[in-house]
């Protein structure tokens, strides 16, 4: 098994590129509430695809439904499909484990383990077999500098990660999803606890790992939204009103309630 990272960038979204996320009449229930209703959307490969709207419309339902979070929670269900490429990511024959592998998620708040910097990458690859001394450093240095923390980090790799400040943390929580390489990365608000200064590197951060990965991201900053993504979907009350290019969704949007809430009249 190989252990140095594939160089994908720049690949661009070609037919080869993997990881596209399409949700098809997605429907989901916390017991008899329903969260989203019939939600049709698709994330391109190798983009950044933003989810805005008020609070309590769906966003991060419809995001931790994608990896089946939100599957773990007693007594919810769902109707319609969400596909990775060609595959139903709730069908029978995918197994949760290896669909959170291939989809990885960051927090709100980072979660680093209460492990060493190295540990805290390394975890991922260990569950998953690898062992080998060299091919696990070859991974941590790997995503370390994709997660543009390496340098910051790579004389202190056996220090504890708490030790870490707050954006270097959550840095280092997206270096540790990277160790395994997902094809897609999804986001709920990871720069909402977070400094102006950390908040850009975090946004740097996924520019550049857009020509690796398909990004889905929720967020409340708009002008964040109008930074990062190359697509925007409104959400409001568990539906989607809206999705295009983020520049005409926040120029000339189609609903009025989207200008709306991008206007700042409600929200």
């Amino acid at each position: 098994m190989t252990a140095v990272a594939p160089d994908r960038r720049n690949a661009g979204e070609t037919p080869e590129a993997r990881g596209r996320v399409s949700a098809e009449a997605f429907s989901f229930w916390y017991g008899e509430k329903q969260a989203l209703f019939e939600i049709t959307v698709s994330a391109a490969p190798r983009s950044v695809m933003a989810l805005i709207g008020p609070s309590g419309c769906g966003k991060s339902t419809f995001l931790r439904s994608v990896n089946r979070m939100n599957a773990l929670l007693p007594g919810v269900r769902h109707e319609g499909a969400i596909r990775i490429d060609d595959r139903d990511v709730y069908s029978r024959d995918m197994d949760p484990v290896s669909l959170r592998r291939r989809v990885g998620m960051v927090f709100q708040r980072w979660n680093p383990f209460p492990k060493s910097i190295y540990d805290n990458v390394a975890y991922g690859p260990r569950i998953n077999g690898i062992r080998h001394r060299p091919d696990l450093d070859a991974i941590v240095e790997s995503a370390l500098q994709r997660a543009a923390l390496w340098d910051e980090v790579k004389d202190r790799l056996r220090e504890s990660a708490l030790g870490l400040s707050g954006g270097q943390q959550q840095r280092l929580c997206i270096a540790r999803t990277l160790a395994n390489e997902p094809e897609v990365l999804l986001l709920d608000e990871p720069a909402s606890a977070l400094d102006p200064s950390a908040t850009q590197k975090v946004e740097e951060l996924l520019y550049d790992l857009k020509s690796e990965l398909t990004i889905i991201i929720v967020t409340h900053n708009l002008q964040q939204a109008a930074r990062v993504s190359d697509a925007t979907a409104f959400f409001y009350l568990g539906r989607l009103v809206e999705v295009g290019p983020t520049d005409r969704m926040f120029t000339s949007p189609a609903n009025e309630r989207t200008e709306a809430y991008i206007t700042g009249r409600f929200g």
